[in-house]
């Protein structure tokens, strides 16, 4: 490993915004290597602009072009090409702060000087909400002590709306390649698969209270939101499968019991999310999905399924009849309105 850190930066049609991205990027100096990854754009400039960067900083820089393979065939390819001893991905359209980036990349020297370096660095996120120009920031002050390394028998409790996301971490690249993370490809929503996935191999922690990631939220376009997200909520449901399938959550409990707890939270969360969005298209066919995405669940793992069906934030997706569906989309909009999740 030749470098600190590999940052991912998936492009797909990235031009009017990307270069924001890579320059907050750049400024983290030679400790950081940048893969552009070009998911076969060809509505603007962005291969271009990719070329150019990789021209200028032939030493920090690198492009991939790739015929469109979506968002986690991007995070893929960034993986599989990695010199550095971390791996984050960035989205184009979002930036990090560029103080706390300073901060972040001290840190991550220090655990390369060490024999085991840390497996998870986490820092806050911050969404920034384009349509009434706020912000919001994510912090985990609650849940993990600060400023040392720790493990998951000495974190606290997540609130209803915390969750780690890809925005707030760090994984060391060589944990992730060890754990067999590969994302499907033409699939949004992929990246609760790639926090999900790598936790249990993660032994060590380290928490900065530092408000790294910033999370541009509110374009049309984008894939959380609502109206999106119904049109996209079978790779939504697929995503949800996948989590389910990648392991015995049941049996970590034996083991990492706060892990596990937080995992069956998280997962809590995807099954809601997909119970939402089916019921918000609600055609026949849609909450004919939904009862087909539990029985999944209990077919796989019954007794998931019972702490999961009968959880608060379950429960919110499955009252049952029309005007329970009714109060389940009422009940989802209040929460993104007081949370501001998307």
């Amino acid at each position: 490993m030749s470098k600190i850190i590999t940052f991912a930066v998936p492009c797909y049609n990235s031009a009017a915004y990307m270069d924001h991205c890579v320059q907050t990027l750049l400024s983290g100096g030679a400790d950081v290597e940048i893969i552009l990854v070009d998911d076969g754009s060809t509505k603007d400039e962005t291969p271009a602009i990719c070329d150019r960067y990789a021209a200028e900083y032939p030493d920090r820089i690198r492009v991939i072009h790739q015929e469109n393979g979506g968002h986690g065939e991007g995070v893929n390819q960034g993986l599989r090409h990695a010199r550095g001893l971390y791996y984050k991905v960035v989205d184009s359209d979002d930036w990090l702060d560029e103080t706390a980036l300073s901060k972040a990349l001290d840190q991550l020297r220090e655990f390369a000087q060490m024999e085991r370096p840390v497996d998870l660095f986490i820092a806050n996120y911050v969404y920034e909400h384009v349509e009434d120009q706020t912000q919001k920031v994510m912090r985990y002050t609650n849940v993990f002590p600060e400023g040392r390394i720790f493990t998951w028998s000495e974190i606290g409790r997540f609130r209803p709306s915390q969750y780690l996301l890809m925005h707030s971490v760090i994984y060391r690249t060589q944990l992730l390649r060890d754990c067999g993370l590969e994302l499907p490809k033409h699939t949004f929503y992929v990246d609760n698969l790639f926090v999900y996935q790598p936790l249990p191999w993660v032994k060590s922690l380290y928490y900065l209270d530092l408000d790294l990631y910033r999370y541009f939220i509110g374009r049309s376009d984008q894939s959380v939101n609502e109206k999106v997200m119904v049109t996209r909520v079978d790779q939504q449901v697929r995503v949800t499968k996948l989590m389910i399938d990648a392991h015995n959550v049941n049996k970590l409990y034996q083991e990492q019991r706060k892990l596990a707890r937080y995992m069956v939270s998280y997962l809590s969360m995807m099954m809601t999310i997909s119970s939402i969005f089916l019921i918000i298209d609600g055609s026949p066919a849609a909450l004919g999905k939904k009862t087909e995405l539990w029985e999944y669940l209990r077919t796989v793992d019954s007794d998931l399924y019972h702490k999961l069906k009968y959880r608060s934030v379950s429960m919110v997706g499955n009252v049952p009849g029309y005007q329970g569906r009714k109060l389940s989309v009422h009940l989802y909009r209040l929460a993104r309105r007081i949370y501001k999740f998307n």
